[in-house]
């Protein structure tokens, strides 16, 4: 009988090297109980829907886990549909900062910002 061999699976979210560092300054002032960073995708904004980071305390049980040289960032179980394929970038200018999102599954986006539609 053949050997099966399970093909690694790709993650959800791809992160650049400058989300990865920002996760890892996270990580660097985190409370003494987070295990690492969670994106979620809560129902908010005038769209649907909006991008939510924050300190994570446990783990859940369908939640995708990326390990990162910065430390642990877990994407919410429920919403990894919303972003399968999407890239995670941070970036920082003289009057913003904050994570910007690739998202090939918006469909659309509020005139502000904040949310978005599948």
């Amino acid at each position: 009988m053949a050997e099966t061999k399970l093909r690694e699976r790709p993650a959800a979210v791809t992160l650049t090297k400058a989300a990865e560092q920002r996760v890892a300054d996270l990580m660097g002032k985190a409370p003494a109980d987070a295990i690492g960073v969670k994106l979620s995708t809560p129902r908010r904004g005038c769209s649907g829907l909006a991008y939510s980071v924050d300190y994570v305390t446990q783990e859940a049980k369908f939640d995708e886990k990326i390990e990162t040289p910065g430390g642990t960032f877990y994407i919410d179980g429920a919403s990894v549909l919303y972003l399968v394929g999407s890239v995670m970038d941070w970036q920082e200018d003289d009057f913003t900062a904050g994570f910007v999102f690739e998202n090939p599954n918006a469909k659309g986006a509020c005139g502000c910002g904040e949310s978005f539609m599948v």
